[in-house]
């Protein structure tokens, strides 16, 4: 199986289908690309670009122009985030279609569970991937 837990190594000695428990608070926090947008990556495949992940956005985050390749969704535990169509605040859902661009940032922090069926195609500010 390529789907895990990155930083739980005990799961690699379960059984295929056993149920995979995830003590969240145990995961570290990893940097991304994004300065202070850090993530616990809670499930990956990094055969499919499948993850789920719990991502911190320290206050005045922002996340650069990108485009989703294939459906995201993000729920929003505590703060906000936000981006020009709108507001998602905590105890909020929000679902992007395949092909949907954007920035959002942060004004005042947030904690976001998201889940991706793909990973996202970043530009740099003159339009490039």
């Amino acid at each position: 199986m390529s789907a895990a837990t990155p930083d739980l190594p005990q799961h690699a000695a379960l059984s295929a289908l056993a149920s995979r428990f995830v003590d969240v608070d145990a995961l570290p926090w990893r940097d991304t690309p994004s300065p202070l947008i850090r993530m616990k990556v809670l499930l990956e495949d990094p055969s499919t670009g499948l993850l789920t992940a719990l991502f911190r956005w320290e206050p005045g985050a922002v996340l650069g122009d990108h485009e989703h390749v294939r459906i995201e969704q993000s729920y929003v535990l505590e703060g906000a985030i936000e981006d020009d169509e709108g507001e998602c605040a905590a105890g909020s859902f929000v679902w992007r279609p395949a092909g949907s661009r954007h920035a959002a940032r942060s004004p005042k922090g947030a904690l976001v569970l998201a889940f991706f069926l793909a990973p996202n195609r970043f530009f740099a500010q003159e339009g490039r991937t």
